[in-house]
């Protein structure tokens, strides 16, 4: 019997892609990613724990050891994977797990943006016992996503803290959430 209340999956490279393409315009540097140990307590503190961490890698052209062995120490577990360079092994892999998921219990947290894993969604927004979330860039989440009913949406800057720094992000920014700090 599983001893965690909620799995969490990260699609490391599209966190990754979309902080370096769309937000800082260059590849992030070590001090600019997320910290991720940051976005695992926020998980167990709002979706109740403990957690299962999962964190998707395409370790077909390298093996990030160092940071395979960083993201052990916080409590993730790895998940590197290799295949030909047609096929997307990162979301084949979290897909076939959101399935997995729905003969399980447990909540379920995806860091991604991506409406490839819509179909494996929805069956876990449909049972009610079950909290289901995307964590992201709030701007960047598809629309596909965003439009989903009985999924939560939590911005990774402003939800979870997860950096040391304000992203240089463009945004719409609710007047009620405006704090002219941010700016001055």
């Amino acid at each position: 019997m599983d001893t965690w209340k909620t799995v969490l999956l990260i699609d490391g490279e599209n966190l990754d892609m979309t902080l370096g393409n769309a937000i800082l315009r260059e590849r992030p540097r070590p001090e600019q990613r997320p910290r991720w140990e940051r976005l695992l307590r926020h998980t167990e503190e709002t979706y109740g724990g403990p957690v299962r961490a999962l964190f998707f890698l395409n370790v077909s052209r390298t093996m990030p050891f160092n940071f395979l062995a960083a993201l052990q120490a916080m409590g993730f577990t790895p998940v590197p994977l290799v295949g030909p360079e047609d096929r997307k092994v990162v979301d084949e892999a979290i897909v076939r797990t959101l399935q997995a998921m729905w003969t399980r219990t447990g909540n379920v947290v995806l860091g991604s943006h991506d409406a490839d894993f819509v179909e494996g969604l929805v069956p876990l927004t449909e049972d009610e016992g079950r909290r289901v979330a995307v964590v992201g860039f709030m701007e960047m989440f598809s629309q596909e996503l965003r439009e989903m009913e009985g999924l939560e949406l939590v911005d990774l800057e402003d939800d979870v803290q997860a950096f040391d720094f304000v992203l240089p992000r463009m945004r719409a920014i609710d007047i009620d959430a405006f704090d002219p700090a941010r700016f001055l």
